[in-house]
Formats: structure tokens, C-alpha cells, sequence
């Protein structure tokens, strides 16, 4: 199921409002599908839609739909809104099934009533967020928190959390016991160093504080052991923010064994619910796009074989998902099919370069047989772009990190491409960069972003 990954609940208020909201949009799909089917609304459909509201609550408590989504994406709190409705819609069908209770409505309704709700439901959310971050924005339900700790890493997060009035924190100051020369001079736009840890205590105690973040350095054990016996005498939230920022961290995230917590520092993002959302997603847009393209590929297909002699395909090692090798397709655009242990990356004007292979090399359609990858479940449509495997071993000990863009599958299409970082490679500097837009396309992955990708033209 899928979890909003929020330890805190939702503020007592805004709870009960989005259930009430949500029933709202409930209700409001079975009335916009009852008229447009023509159907009237007896009590048996209102009480379908009672059923249906009590069912969307109880599956709410296992997708975590009313958890704080403070500092999660809209997007995620959508994904997961559509995610139980669809378990609701399930349960229903079962039941409806079970009953016969279906044989009485229109097919026609029961579609609109499915297909009606999930706007009404993410327009709400996108709603609720705008308002909720002009609130918050203008100190609306804003909570004082502390830095414990003048460091580097404590000014990182409360710039950090400046710059997202969303969450609805409100800086009270920073606190620091240790001697002046051992303290970061603190910008004047972050905050003040205003106590030590005996005032913070004392600022808690009195309700000043609601919540209280220790950035001491992970060496710094002892002191932070100290500083969480004085805090247990409070009631403030405490939450400790290790110095990860020192490591390039890769979708990092916290789980536990046997109760020890422990923390991802490289990390596939689409475990759970994220990775059968995207890999549906690639299997309909592709199949999609494969009916669609059906006739041009052919006549690409025809074009490749009567031009040049040789293969219409050519099928390149490269390295896949946790760098197992694949076979990835390609039309041929080339008089030679270069796939050992050195491969020559094409150069503007290279000889080897048929003329039909130029214009589908400029135009990317050489790449549409990868569609039949996405398919087979080897490649994505978004990711990270697969390069040769005698690039990626030529590339790995040149590049820190560069073996980690291989933590997801590769794309036809990523970010890299869609960020002006496409084509040639011919120094280090722009395969760090292609790299470095891989990496965050790996940290900040959403649905969303690669429907952006999908939408937005490559660029060299």
C-alpha cells in the first residue's frame, strides 16, 4: 500500500475537513454520472454511495490518505488519493458482483461514477495545498522550532526549510553551548544564535518551542546524547538530523531491521506502489505509441533496408537495472554494428553515419524500437539514457557515482536529454553533467516528472 512517509498526523482540523471533502466529491461523481446517464437517483444510489464513502475511509487507514503530508509533493498525496479510490472501486465491484447489486445500473454510469471522482479529488488536494501554504505562509498555524547546533549542516536546514513556508515552521533561533571559537558565524538571513541548551529547555518547557532539531556532527555522539537527557524533561518533538549531506545520497530513505533503524544511502526510489505505478504507466503509454507508430516505424523499416546494406535492427550491449547487460534496439544508422569491448561514440559528420541514419539520429527516431524494451520490461520510458558498456567501463573510474545512475532502468528519453546535456559526449565535463541530471533524476523522482520529460523536446 501506499504510505505518505510523514511520522506526524494530520493537524486535528485539516483531517476531518478532507474527508469531509472527499465524500463531498464522492457524492458529486454519482450525481454528475447519474445525469449524464439519464438515471434517476433512487436510494439505492445514494446508498451505493454511502458504501462507497465508508469503504474509501476504511482503505484510507491503510494507504495513509490522512497522514500529514506536510513537505510531501502534491503529487504524491494525488497518487495516493487515486490509489484509494481504485482499492475502493475494486471492493465495490466485488461486492456488486457478489450481490448481482451491478445488474441494475447502466454500465455507462458505474464508468462515469469511476472516471468523474478523481478530478473532483486531486482538484480539492491542489486546492487545499494552495490555501493551506498562503496560511502557513502568512504564520497561520506556523510551529516554533530549533536548531540545536550552529553548523554548517543547521544552517543548510533552516534554509532549507525557509525556502518551503508549506511546512509551516517558524524559526525560533538557534541554540549552542559550546565555546564561540567551535560555533559557526551565522548569516544574518538564517537566524540568531539566541541561548544555550538550558534556555532551550526552559523555552520548551514554556511552549516557545514545539519542535527541536539536533545538527551536531555524527562523531559528536556523547554531546548529542547529553543534549537528548536534558530534552526528555519536555515535551517537544526531537528529531535528529545526522551530517548524510556528506555523502552524495541516492533516494535515500529510513526502514528498520528488527527494530534497528537503519538509513538507504543509495537507493532504488520505485520500490512498493512507485514502481508498479510507473511500470504500468510504461506498458500502456508504449503499447499506445507502438498502434500509433505501426506505420511509420514500417516505412523507417524499409527505408533503413533499401539504403544501406545490412541489418533494419541493431541490438547494443548496454547496461541495465543494477547493471545487468542488455540488448537494447535501435534502427541501424550506421554501415557498422560496433558492440564489443570498444565502441567509437559518433561525432558530428562521422563517415560511418548512413544518410537515412543521419536524419533519424537527429530526430531520434532510431530509438523507437526501444519501445519494444519498455514492453519486455528492460527499459523504461523515462531514466536514464543506457550508454554503450564500453562507455560505461571506460566512464566509471573517470566519474565518482557514475555506476549509480544504473539504480533505476534506463530510458528512452531523461532528464539529461530534455536539459540540454544530449548527444556527443566528447569531454568529461559533459558527461559529468549528464550524469549529475541522472542522479537527481533518481532522488526527485515522481509520475509526474516524467510526464513532464515525456512532454518537453530534447535539446542539444
Amino acid at each position: 500500500m501506499y504510505r505518505a512517509r510523514q511520522g506526524s498526523a494530520t493537524p486535528v482540523v485539516v483531517a476531518p475537513v478532507y474527508r469531509v471533502v472527499d465524500a463531498v466529491c464522492i457524492l458529486a461523481a454519482l450525481y454528475g454520472a447519474a445525469q449524464h446517464t439519464i438515471l434517476e437517483l433512487t436510494q439505492a444510489e445514494w446508498l451505493a454511495g454511502a458504501v462507497a464513502i465508508a469503504l474509501f475511509y476504511v482503505i484510507s487507514e491503510l494507504t495513509g490518505m490522512y497522514r500529514s503530508w506536510r513537505g510531501v509533493s502534491v503529487e504524491r498525496e494525488m497518487v495516493c488519493a487515486l490509489i484509494t479510490w481504485g482499492w475502493t472501486l475494486l471492493v465495490m465491484l466485488v461486492i456488486g458482483f457478489s450481490t448481482r447489486g451491478v445488474e441494475q445500473y447502466p454500465r455507462s454510469f458505474g464508468l462515469l461514477w469511476m472516471l468523474f471522482a478523481p478530478p473532483l479529488m486531486t482538484g480539492s488536494r491542489l486546492i487545499g495545498r494552495r490555501v493551506q501554504h498562503a496560511l502557513r505562509a502568512r504564520g497561520f498555524g506556523a510551529r516554533g522550532f530549533a536548531i540545536v547546533g550552529a553548523t554548517g549542516l543547521g544552517i543548510q536546514l533552516a534554509r532549507n526549510i525557509q525556502h518551503a513556508p508549506e511546512l509551516g515552521l517558524r524559526l525560533i533561533g538557534f541554540y549552542d553551548d559550546r565555546p564561540s571559537a567551535r560555533v559557526a558565524d551565522l548569516p544574518a538571513d538564517v537566524g540568531d544564535h539566541i541561548g544555550n541548551l538550558n534556555d532551550l529547555v526552559e523555552a520548551a518547557r514554556a511552549g516557545q518551542v514545539n519542535m527541536i532539531y539536533i545538527t551536531f556532527p555524527m562523531k559528536a555522539e556523547e554531546r548529542v546524547k547529553q543534549v537528548l537527557a536534558k530534552l526528555a524533561d519536555t515535551t517537544a518533538s526531537v528529531y535528529l538530523v545526522p551530517d548524510f549531506f556528506v555523502f552524495e545520497l541516492l533516494h535515500s530513505r529510513w526502514t528498520n531491521i528488527g527494530g534497528l533503524p537503519v538509513v538507504s544511502i543509495f537507493e532504488n526510489p520505485l520500490y512498493g506502489v512507485d514502481g508498479v505505478v510507473k511500470r504500468v504507466f510504461d506498458v500502456a503509454v508504449a503499447s499506445l505509441l507502438l498502434l500509433i507508430l505501426a506505420l511509420p516505424m514500417s516505412i523507417i523499416a524499409l527505408l533503413v533496408k533499401l539504403t544501406s546494406p545490412g541489418p533494419v535492427f541493431f541490438r547494443q550491449k548496454r547496461y541495465g537495472l543494477d547493471g545487468r547487460e542488455i540488448l537494447v534496439w535501435k534502427f541501424r544508422s550506421m554501415r557498422v554494428c560496433e558492440n564489443g569491448p570498444v565502441v567509437t561514440q559518433a561525432t558530428q559528420g562521422d563517415p560511418r553515419v548512413t544518410r537515412v541514419g543521419a536524419i533519424l539520429r537527429s530526430t531520434s527516431l532510431d530509438e523507437l524500437p526501444q519501445l519494444f524494451n519498455v514492453i519486455e520490461g528492460t527499459m523504461s520510458l523515462v531514466g536514464p539514457r543506457p550508454h554503450a558498456s564500453a562507455h560505461n567501463e571506460q566512464f566509471r573510474t573517470m566519474i565518482q557515482g557514475y555506476m549509480l545512475r544504473h539504480k533505476v532502468k534506463p530510458g528512452i528519453t531523461g532528464l539529461a536529454q530534455v536539459s540540454g546535456w544530449r548527444g556527443e559526449t566528447d569531454t568529461l565535463e559533459k558527461m559529468a553533467k549528464r550524469i549529475e541530471c541522472d542522479h537527481r533524476y533518481i532522488r526527485e523522482w515522481s509520475l509526474w516528472m516524467d510526464i513532464k520529460i515525456l512532454f518537453k523536446p530534447s535539446s542539444s
